[in-house]
């Protein structure tokens, strides 16, 4: 771990330790601080034995503590449940296992496996999604060069993380966010080019060097190649 997010992730542990005592079982951090962004807020996936009402009361009472020390509410699941739920939600919890670190207690990973077909299924759904989220907001931008511009820039995030999906779905377990970016606009066969300037955007911090509205025919056929990519898609 490293200084910029360590702190804050033993604090919650310790939090976490007060409030479920020996049912805690592991608590991971994972997101966009173990990347650099010192930003944003620390996520953290704590696995507990056994969840009760009383506990979520517990939690409720420390959230502004956790909000004011840069901690997002973590994201607290029986282990259990967690477990039956990787098929329901593999993209998600696939991007938790990709890039982790342990705080406090066994690693939950240790003989968990996403099936490849939950996960293309998955990818399949959310990249559609996609898709159809940009051509609508383009009609419902009336063109306006501004509104065009937000509606890129707002999806960069989104379009980032889907390449990340289709990397870890080639079978790339990349913990890096870059790599795992561009080794999925790879083996998509997206154009370089469209992947570096989304991944500016999507960074913020990075001036980007072409304007956002611009991108949106580019950005809209890269969408549509990922889309036939994950179609194709053969094991």
């Amino acid at each position: 771990m490293t200084p910029t997010w360590q702190s804050a992730a033993l604090a919650l542990a310790t939090d976490l330790r007060n409030v479920f005592g020996d049912r805690l079982r592991s608590v991971v951090a994972y997101g966009p601080q173990l990347d650099g962004h010192a930003d944003a807020p620390l996520t953290c996936l704590a696995l507990v034995s056994t969840l009760t009402m009383g506990d979520l009361e517990e939690c409720a009472r420390r959230e502004a503590h956790w909000r004011r020390g840069g901690v997002a509410t973590p994201l607290i699941l029986p282990d259990a449940e967690f477990r039956s739920s990787l098929d329901a939600f593999p993209l998600e919890y696939g991007e938790i296992i990709r890039a982790h670190e342990r705080v406090f207690g066994d690693d939950p990973f240790d003989g968990v496996a996403i099936a490849r077909e939950d996960l293309r299924r998955a990818c399949e759904t959310q990249i559609k999604s996609h898709l159809v989220h940009l051509r609508e907001g383009f009609i419902e931008s009336g063109g306006r060069p501004t509104a065009v511009g937000d509606l890129v820039s707002a999806s960069a995030p989104a379009f980032t993380a889907l390449l990340r999906h289709v990397a870890w779905l080639s079978g790339n377990h990349q913990p890096g966010r870059l790599v795992a970016t561009r080794e999925g606009a790879r083996v998509a066969g997206i154009p370089d080019n469209i992947v570096t300037d989304m991944i500016a955007l999507e960074q913020r911090e990075t001036v980007p060097t072409t304007d956002p509205a611009k991108l949106l025919p580019e950005y809209l056929a890269a969408v549509e190649q990922l889309s036939r990519a994950v179609d194709a898609w053969r094991y």
